[in-house]
């Protein structure tokens, strides 16, 4: 079965792994990109676990300036080596991150990075809020998980909404431009600054 290039990128990037692996997945599925998904499954963890375990190091440092001044954001976003930083996609990349932190205004990275005494005290709200409205407590708990994820949706970068794109999360440009790359990209920090504000 012929095994089309744009079967083997979408599958590529779906995964991480390698451009041949996705291939021989494909004509092992005769073209089904689910069960060459499923085919790939242990391969393409392999893949993201060694890149997890390698340094990204290198990238850049990107600025944006939104409202004439009125918003500024610098955002380090690194990469394992100088090439990638300084090829567009890259740039590009970053460039699009900071016109999401300028937008949308997260206060951290992933979920990570969410400060634990903040995390407590949205739960506390989320749960009081719950059992006010007479739910059980396995039920309140049940909806606290569920408007939690809509906290982490709102405050972290990686689980935003693409500002372009709203069926699309900024994780999955940071994968997307991983399996591009073929290189761990991570979004290390960011600050923005709003005029008069702290």
């Amino acid at each position: 079965m012929e095994i089309t290039a744009a079967a083997v990128k979408q599958l590529r990037e779906q995964t991480g792994a390698g451009m041949m692996d996705c291939k021989a997945a494909l004509q092992e599925a005769q073209g089904d990109l689910e069960a060459a998904t499923a085919i790939l499954r242990k391969k393409g963890i392999d893949v993201l676990t060694s890149r997890d375990r390698r340094a990204a190091d290198q990238g850049a440092v990107t600025a944006y300036i939104h409202g004439e001044g009125r918003i500024g954001v610098l955002v380090e976003v690194n990469c394992e080596s100088d090439f990638v930083a300084r090829t567009e996609d890259f740039q590009r990349f970053a460039k699009e991150i900071a016109m999401q932190i300028a937008a949308a205004s997260p206060r951290w990275v992933d979920r990570e990075a969410v400060d634990p005494e903040a995390l407590e005290k949205e739960r506390a709200i989320l749960m009081d809020q719950a059992t006010a409205e007479g739910k059980p407590a396995n039920i309140a708990e049940k909806m606290v998980e569920g408007r939690l994820r809509k906290f982490y949706e709102e405050n972290c970068l990686l689980d935003q909404a693409y500002i372009r794109d709203d069926k699309r999360k900024i994780e999955d440009l940071l994968n997307e431009i991983a399996a591009k790359t073929g290189e761990r990209v991570v979004v290390r920090r960011f600050a923005r600054y709003m005029l008069g504000q702290e």
